[in-house]
């Protein structure tokens, strides 16, 4: 019995005031209007959105639109405890929302936050941890988003390199490291990969061959420096005479290989391997001396076969060569599949 008599002769708490300066504290969006909606007070983050306090005393309408994106309304309803989404006028791509809450003394209340803006809003408004309450997680989630955005940039840069590594280390794979031209490897794969676009209606290619003349003497009188200068030469000759679509590959100590694609005409093809001879022969200076060399090739062509294998192509240029070695050197021979001969 004591107990409820206590309880019911207990005084009823008055409600705390605050003044705007510390309301604006714990809360920084909050908007303080009058029945007829004016504006009494605002959060100092919220004045940045509207410009000022200028704002102070004017109506909410003139400052804010009810609602959002096309679902913006033209009136304005601040019955409490409904939710509620304002645009203000002068940045309409930022949409605030909060709840309106009755104030005993007079109006109503609105505690507004950026939600799904957030980050528009800080661009727009240049705001800082400072603009927001010490209790509110916004910025944390914030940093979070940051944090998890440079982690996921870091991967894709990571990603990015390691594939940039990996192309470097296939092209390092795929390259004479002493001429820069492709090696044996790459051909192989070039040549199956226009066997292929043949039989599915590509367009045919030649195959020539082509065997350095004199270079052992190089080697032999002049050392292996001299030797590895011809080669770099030659290879820089090929690159030269050959389109960027062909594929020239060394394929041995001075043996090389090129894949002319889309060529098909036998004259063109002799002119061709006539010009590389005819640089080829060209003195080649290395340290006060004279290189000479020469060149012999063989070719052959996809359109002279039913359906071209790699090892068939590449034996009868390897014949279409020995032909011109046979014959003199210094020459470009064509293979005649099936004819037993060379032109």
């Amino acid at each position: 019995m004591m107990l409820i008599s206590q309880m019911e002769t207990a005084p009823v708490p008055r409600a705390p005031t605050l003044s705007v300066e510390a309301l604006g504290q714990l809360m920084p969006m909050f908007l303080w209007l009058d029945e007829d909606g004016t504006i009494l007070g605002m959060g100092p983050t919220l004045m940045k959105v509207v410009g000022g306090a200028s704002a102070l005393g004017h109506s909410v309408t003139d400052c804010f639109q009810m609602g959002r994106g096309r679902t913006r309304q033209a009136t304005f309803d601040i019955s409490p405890s409904r939710r509620i989404h304002l645009t203000p006028r002068s940045w309409p791509d930022v949409s605030l929302r909060g709840v309106v809450v009755p104030i005993v003394q007079r109006g109503v209340m609105l505690n507004l936050t950026f939600g799904v803006h957030l980050n528009k809003a800080i661009r727009a408004f240049r705001l800082t941890e400072a603009d927001f309450s010490t209790s509110d997680l916004t910025m944390e989630l914030l940093y979070l988003q940051e944090a998890k955005t440079a982690v996921l940039g870091e991967l894709r840069a990571l990603n990015h390199r390691l594939e940039r590594a990996r192309r470097s280390a296939e092209d390092a794979a795929r390259t004479d490291p002493l001429t820069g031209l492709s090696n044996r490897r790459a051909f192989d794969i070039a040549l199956e990969a226009s066997l292929e676009a043949g039989r599915r209606g590509g367009a045919p290619f030649a195959l020539a061959q082509l065997d350095l003349d004199h270079f052992k003497a190089v080697n032999d009188t002049l050392g292996h420096a001299a030797g590895d200068h011809v080669l770099a030469v030659v290879a820089k000759i090929l690159r030269e005479e050959t389109r960027e679509m062909d594929v020239v590959s060394r394929v041995g100590g001075d043996e090389f290989v090129m894949l002319l694609r889309d060529s098909v005409d036998p004259e063109r093809l002799r002119m061709m391997g006539a010009r590389i001879i005819a640089r080829l022969e060209e003195p080649i200076p290395f340290e006060g001396h004279e290189c000479r060399i020469s060149g012999s090739i063989g070719v052959a062509m996809s359109q002279d076969y039913d359906d071209p294998v790699a090892e068939e192509m590449m034996a009868d240029a390897d014949a279409a060569l020995y032909t011109s070695k046979r014959e003199g050197r210094a020459r470009c021979t064509l293979s005649v599949p099936g004819s037993g001969g060379a032109s």
